[in-house]
């Protein structure tokens, strides 16, 4: 043997030294390899101001994790080799080392204070539209979405917003639980049956950005696709007269899917604005027979200035006039019922749809 009979311990440590550095090897080859993968796949394009934002938050997430995760990998390496066993050495015991111990504590908790507070503005600002929002009612369906403009207009699996300015979403499902994503925008809400939640947005980014459902919906869940078209001023201008819109999609990468644009344009406005169908609908559903738009009192309340006040139960407790007090109203009435009246409203459910409910709700919020 090269080493003999009194060199088995250097031999011994030769082959742990081996092992060692094809272990420290393959660890740094996958690094290398899960780097790389990160840095061609990426990120969607950013097609909003917040999504720039929410990204800064993302990368320093990942840079603070590959921090962590090196030392945390060195240190295992570094101690292996430091404190293995081998023949005439013992190990030593060691009492502890406060400062070390307050270091390690204080300054991950701060980390987590960062990430927290920062996470917070970012979920304060995407909860919290502008008061001059545009809004567009969206409707989940098995396996489609339908989008309601403010002029009565209703677009399916295709909606039309305009560049640098806000437009709030209200959203509701028709059926089961869906989840509206837009990669491109970093925003993602679940669309609950029964109930009205909302997302904003402010578009940056001119051309098409696609639209998924990221809730499992049922059989065509993958096909539950959707193109949110960013125009210009003019094309803006010209969607809202009527005109066909031509639009360049927005890149999108390969990893994130997409659908061929619709060609079918902009649609026709219908029967008059959303708040006037609403307005129809109330009187051919017999809901003028109970309830007035001028402040006077039937056998319901008036619908005058009730949007967004606070309204006293008969229970003694207070709701808000809101998109879900409504849609409970229409399908359960007798469940949160007015103080001052009795409870004689028959429900509406399987009578309403989705679409119905609003453009009453339009209506309602138009009567000041």
């Amino acid at each position: 043997m090269f080493f003999g009979a009194d060199n088995a311990g250097v031999m011994k440590l030769y082959c742990e030294y081996k092992q060692m550095k094809s272990l420290l090897k393959g660890a740094w080859t996958s690094m290398f390899f899960v780097t790389e993968a990160l840095a061609q796949t990426g990120l969607p394009p950013q097609g909003t101001e917040y999504a720039a934002r929410f990204d800064s938050l993302y990368n320093f997430l990942i840079g603070l994790s590959a921090f962590f995760f090196a030392i945390v990998i060195i240190g295992m390496v570094v101690f292996a080799i430091k404190y293995r066993d081998r023949a005439g050495w013992k190990a030593k015991y060691i009492h502890g080392n406060t400062a070390l111990e307050i270091f390690w504590t204080a300054i991950p908790t701060v980390l987590v204070l960062i990430v927290f507070a920062w996470g917070w503005i970012l979920y304060k600002d995407i909860r919290t539209p502008p008061s001059d929002a545009m809004e567009i009612k969206v409707i989940g369906k098995q396996w489609l979405w339908q989008f309601q403009y403010e002029d009565g207009r209703t677009l399916v699996n295709e909606v039309y917003v305009p560049v640098g300015k806000p437009v709030k979403l209200i959203m509701t499902s028709d059926d089961v639980l869906h989840g509206f994503f837009i990669p491109n925008f970093r925003i993602k809400r679940d669309v609950v049956p029964g109930m009205h939640g909302y997302i904003w947005f402010e578009a940056t980014k001119e051309g098409r950005h696609q639209v998924y459902c990221t809730a499992y919906c049922g059989t065509a869940h993958s096909g539950m696709l959707a193109s949110l078209y960013a125009l210009n001023e003019k094309d803006w201008s010209d969607f809202q007269r009527g005109k066909k819109i031509n639009v360049e999609p927005a890149h999108i990468p390969l990893a994130f899917g997409g659908v061929a644009p619709n060609d079918s344009g902009a649609a026709p406005s219908s029967g008059g604005s959303l708040a006037e169908q609403g307005k129809k609908l109330s009187q051919t559903k017999g809901c003028v027979a109970c309830h007035t738009e001028d402040g006077t009192t039937r056998i319901g309340p008036s619908y005058k200035g009730l949007w967004g006040s606070k309204v006293e139960l008969a229970d003694g407790s207070t709701v808000i006039f809101n998109e879900d007090y409504v849609t409970e109203s229409i399908y359960e009435p007798n469940k949160k019922v007015v103080k001052g009246f009795v409870p004689s409203m028959p429900t509406f459910k399987g009578q309403v749809s989705a679409e119905e409910i609003n453009a009453l709700i339009a209506y309602f919020k138009s009567i000041k």
